[in-house]
């Protein structure tokens, strides 16, 4: 059986954790191992990686925000996604190099084939099966993170004309690997994204494309 690497990105506040906890318990009621994962965060490294990356108080420099992103990827992909991948299992994971090109790349104003190549080194080329973007107005985003009452961490505090940027970021990515990408309305109920994301999740999986078991 063939493993399936599926990534959820988009904005904060999007929508992202409700639609993968969505998709794994469907998975999980149809009989698949699913390794539900992050990035930043996913290992034991990647904790106190992310903490720096979004918590640290004092400034962190653009590019060696970029690289500890990438540091993280690298112990990711090789000690949690290449075995989860190479036993069969579905990892369903909350962001993963896209997020970077948005971010860094286009947030930050950092070249975005650079962060690209950067991200893809890390992870020894490995893409997604199927990349769900999550659209939404960062508007709308920010009066749901509001909603919620919790602290914004680094990359949430920052200005609209910065989460403009990634969003666009996100749309030109999608645009460019249409093959790799759903693109769904965030605005809609929660069902029906659900629903769209296990229809394209469910054909990946009858053609059998993903990571050989």
């Amino acid at each position: 059986m063939s493993g399936l690497f599926v990534t959820f990105e988009g904005g904060d506040g999007v929508g992202k954790t409700t639609q993968a906890t969505a998709l794994e318990e469907w998975l999980q009621a149809s009989g698949r191992s699913v390794v539900r994962t992050r990035e930043p965060g996913g290992t034991e490294v990647g904790v106190l990686l992310r903490d720096i990356v979004l918590h640290h108080r004092g400034e962190v420099a653009p590019r060696a925000e970029a690289l500890l992103y990438a540091a993280d990827r690298a112990q990711h992909i090789a000690t949690v996604v290449r075995p989860a991948l190479a036993r069969g299992d579905v990892v369903i994971q909350d962001r993963y190099l896209d997020s970077s090109v948005a971010y860094q790349g286009a947030g930050r104003e950092i070249d975005p084939g650079q962060i690209r190549d950067l991200s893809l080194w890390a992870a020894d080329g490995l893409l997604p099966d199927v990349t769900v973007l999550l659209d939404l107005d960062h508007a709308a985003a920010r009066r749901r993170l509001d909603a919620d009452d919790k602290p914004f961490d680094r990359l949430e505090s920052e200005r609209s004309d910065f989460h403009d940027r990634v969003r666009q970021a996100f749309l030109d990515l999608a645009a460019a690997e249409s093959e790799r990408f759903l693109v769904v309305d965030a605005s809609l109920p929660a069902e029906d994204i659900a629903q769209t994301i296990r229809s394209r999740v469910a054909t990946a999986l009858a053609a059998g494309v993903g990571e050989p078991g």
